[in-house]
């Protein structure tokens, strides 16, 4: 199938991963949310989204492929002001189709009823406010082991090259049953385990070593307390595998908050 897009110059997009932290990030004014709208001036202009979301899990892999998709607003108990937001960025079933013929590791199913959930619009409306760039859902088989996961996410490297660019959102770190909730407004606490696992995820992704990250769960107790489920740790994998064993990586809002989550993320390219 030949590909609906043509690369701009030549130039490879690059691959985030994104700490997402808090939905009231996505209504809130701090730092973190800073370094977003700035990416927004200094990333090339994409033909397109593909966000893998933490908050997408489903029994095999599927792909947004509605025209336009809704604002999934996944969450509980938080102000009205955030359920209010809508964000309108259209979808591209075009797109989704090729993201389907490109995995040849899985059976990849089109999906009409999902949308954008909050680990894609959150950010996405911060950077790219005006949502005017198509933006589509690649799910999370949780039947999926971690390794499986980053072979399937490799076969999309060919979309670097095509105008696309690949979001993955998660955390590094994030255990809720450990968050402390009496420091809701200080952006440099962490748990010692925290930044312990923290620093050693960057280190192991700054020597490229991937197999040690794809077997996270052989990295020792403090990694064991910071990812107590996959769920926003397997974004991470996703960016990891697009990466060219050259390309240059670098961290930005590389912070703890409320102890037991870090904002922590990854440009690659």
């Amino acid at each position: 199938m030949k590909s609906i897009y043509i690369s701009e110059n030549n130039r490879r997009m690059p691959v985030l991963f994104v700490g997402h932290g808090s939905p009231m990030y996505a209504i809130e004014e701090n730092e973190f949310v800073q370094t977003w709208r700035d990416m927004g001036d200094t990333l090339p202009v994409p033909k397109a989204i593909i966000c893998i979301s933490a908050h997408w899990e489903t029994r095999g892999t599927q792909v947004t492929a509605m025209q336009q998709p809704k604002t999934i607003h996944d969450f509980g108990g938080f102000p009205r002001e955030l359920y209010d937001i809508n964000y309108p960025a259209p979808g591209n079933p075009e797109l989704a189709k090729e993201t389907i013929n490109l995995i040849k590791s899985s059976s990849v199913l089109p999906d009409e009823k999902w949308g954008l959930d909050h680990g894609t619009w959150s950010v996405i409306r911060r950077i790219y406010p005006k949502a005017d760039i198509p933006v589509i859902q690649l799910s999370l088989d949780y039947n999926k082991s971690p390794k499986q996961h980053y072979e399937l996410a490799k076969e999309l490297e060919s979309l670097r090259d095509k105008g696309v660019l690949i979001i993955a959102s998660g955390n590094i770190v994030h255990n809720l049953r450990e968050v402390a909730w009496d420091k809701p407004d200080d952006q440099e606490y962490g748990y010692d385990w925290t930044i312990e696992a923290n620093e050693t995820v960057k280190k192991l992704i700054s020597d490229n070593k991937h197999n040690e990250l794809i077997n996270y769960k052989s990295l020792g107790k403090a990694v064991d307390m910071a990812v107590p489920s996959a769920d926003h740790y397997l974004p991470l994998l996703y960016a990891l595998a697009l990466k060219k064993e050259d390309e240059e990586v670098s961290f930005f809002n590389d912070k703890a908050v409320m102890g037991s989550l870090t904002m922590t993320s990854v440009k690659i390219g």
